[in-house]
Formats: structure tokens, sequence, C-alpha cells
């Protein structure tokens, strides 16, 4: 899982990083009109450092930024994902303290 992450982030936004540790792992699941599953998502978040590299946007994406904590809110962001950084923002020291 390790290595996929290293991959995707790198295809993604041009960023090494190093996983320092699984954050949360969560489900979605996308309901159709009728309330039967249409999409069944497992997500693993993962509490990643920085290594190397130079933030740009891939040829899936119109651009890659960085943002402060306070500008987080102004974002348009899936729904549940706002928290999730957060919870993150507000453990990390824990974890770069171990790595």
């Amino acid at each position: 899982m390790e290595d996929a992450v290293r991959r995707e982030v790198r295809e993604e936004t041009g960023l090494e990083i190093k996983p320092l540790a699984v954050f949360e792992i969560f489900e979605r699941i996308m309901r159709d009109k009728h309330g039967k599953a249409e999409y069944h998502y497992v997500l693993i978040d993962y509490l990643c450092k920085v290594t190397g590299g130079e933030l740009a946007p891939s040829d899936d994406a119109s651009r890659a930024a960085w943002f402060r904590r306070q500008d987080l809110a102004t974002l348009r962001l899936t729904d549940g994902t706002l928290p999730v950084i957060e919870r993150a923002f507000d453990r990390k020291d824990l974890y770069l303290k171990s790595k």
C-alpha cells in the first residue's frame, strides 16, 4: 500500500513523499435513487511527509496548490473530507515525533 501511495502522489502532484502512518480507514457508499448501493469505496488516509519534488497538477487536474489550514473551509471538498484533514492536523505532531 505504501508503494501505491508514493506512486499515486507522485503521479497526481509531482511530489515525493514518505508515508508515516495509516491515519484513518473508512468506507463511503454512494446510493442510487432507489437506495441501492451504486458505488462502494474503502478509503485509506495516510499521513505523509513531503521529501522532494515540486507541486504541480497532473494531466487530470487543472491546478495544484498549497493551502493554509485556516483556508481549507473555503474549498469545495467532498463531504467528510474536511473533518479528516482537521483531525490529521491535530494529531500530526504525534506521528512526526515517532518517525
